[in-house]
């Protein structure tokens, strides 16, 4: 685990920059129809993390009736987003790789646990864990993202 992560981790982060965490993800949430079309909901934000989750419809289904991959991906993106412009500052994607480690049914609810495990500069990288109601670990990835110039609110 990466120092400066765990070391951030062991003090709750500031008032201040939790509400400025709180803000930009009401912002990005307001825009963000993709998210809310696929039935996703913020169940955490806080500087660096999110958890965004959403349960697995009929209409997320393969050929194998488990939940298609690219809703899995599309999960753990949407908590990446919100973990990594939690700080105000406008980030997107420069990379992801997902390992899918167990199919999720119909009707589960999927969360997808995003976290900061180092920024620094404009990049950063960030660990994102999608569990089911149960605890089991459905898939883990890995995102790079990229600091672009703006910010997802105007202070």
């Amino acid at each position: 685990m990466d120092e400066g992560f765990a070391a951030s981790q062991a003090v709750a982060p500031p008032a201040e920059a939790q509400a400025l965490a709180e803000r930009a993800a009401a912002a990005m949430w307001g825009r963000d129809h993709a998210s809310q079309g696929l039935g996703m909901r913020m169940v955490a934000i806080a500087p660096g993390r999110a958890d965004v989750a959403m349960t697995v419809r009929p209409d997320m289904l393969n050929g194998h009736a488990i939940c298609h991959g690219g809703f899995i991906f599309a999960l753990a993106d949407s908590a990446f987003a919100f973990a990594c412009n939690s700080y105000n500052l406008t980030t997107v994607a420069s990379a992801c790789s997902i390992d899918f480690l167990a199919p999720a049914r119909l009707g589960d609810v999927l969360t997808a646990r995003a976290h900061e495990r180092t920024a620094r500069g404009r990049t950063g990288v960030y660990d994102i864990d999608v569990v089911n109601q149960r605890g089991e670990v459905i898939a883990l990835v890995r995102g790079k993202s990229h600091r672009i110039n703006g910010q997802v609110i105007v202070p």
